[in-house]
């Protein structure tokens, strides 16, 4: 008769592999170095296009936080004729979008009303900003301060009123019929824009000096927006992030019940009216 091997008795059944040599055990304990699958969230999915980099593109990305010496020199400059100036800077609120009109209705008035000795400087500070249209760079010069002007006087009652009483003039920023003027370093800081485009303007051509502001006029974080390219074409998204120099945009895609966040780039995205 044959035993198959289940009708052995299991428990005369002993195995013997000699001895454990105890030294060669080894048990780690240690669940510090253990690797962490990342979460959904942490995950950011690129459906971007590389892309050439634009002239533009890249002298923004390779400017630094150090000076220019051109434009310390042009800073420089102004600090120096701010100090020898006659008069004090003082603001003068306008109507908002009326700042160069109201420069020249008060340049008008000096000549007309005899004031040269009295007002001597109407400036609207300016600065250059690209804008991002459509995907298109443009360069345009915008109102530092909109809805104000600096004047450069000798504060009088004749004074006072040549500037109060010009058309769409509302008032010098103070208290009521006392106004109080700038510090030269307030002046300084409304002018440095316009100094700095001044130096760039003398480059057409060349890297701006210094790095220009960049605003997209097309998107804002937080706008809903429809992907038109890639795997995620005719899918919504809302943008959380926008990178204008790289032209880009980071913006959450429902994926599986989930918002995902996707890195696109404008020419990828179009606006939900």
């Amino acid at each position: 008769m044959t035993m198959e091997p289940t009708d052995l008795p299991q428990d005369d059944v002993e195995i013997d592999l000699g001895p454990v040599p105890v030294d060669n055990v080894e048990i780690d304990l240690d669940f510090g170095q253990m690797d962490v699958t990342p979460s959904v969230d942490d995950i950011v999915i690129d459906l971007s296009e590389p892309e050439d980099e634009t002239p533009e593109t890249a002298a923004a990305e390779a400017s630094t936080d150090e000076p220019d010496p051109e434009i310390e020199a042009a800073l420089e400059a102004l600090r120096q004729e701010l100090r020898v100036q006659e008069g004090d800077w003082y603001v003068v609120h306008t109507y908002s979008g009326m700042e160069n009109r109201v420069k020249q209705n008060i340049d008008f008035r000096v000549k007309t009303l005899n004031m040269e000795d009295y007002i001597f400087e109407v400036i609207v500070p300016t600065e250059d900003v690209i804008e991002m249209r459509n995907g298109v760079r443009k360069t345009v010069t915008r109102v530092v301060l909109p809805g104000y002007v600096l004047v450069r006087m000798a504060m009088s009652d004749d004074s006072w009123a040549a500037v109060r009483h010009t058309p769409n003039v509302t008032g010098f920023v103070g208290h009521a019929n006392a106004p109080v003027p700038l510090e030269l370093d307030e002046v300084e800081r409304m002018l440095t824009p316009s100094v700095v485009a001044k130096v760039n303007a003398a480059h057409v051509g060349k890297p701006s000096r210094g790095r220009r502001k960049v605003e997209v006029v097309d998107y804002v974080v937080g706008d809903s927006v429809m992907v038109v390219d890639g795997p995620f074409a005719g899918v919504h998204a809302t943008i959380t992030e926008i990178n204008t120099h790289n032209q880009r945009v980071k913006a959450n895609v429902e994926i599986l019940g989930r918002e995902t966040p996707v890195d696109l780039t404008f020419t990828q995205i179009q606006k939900v009216v």
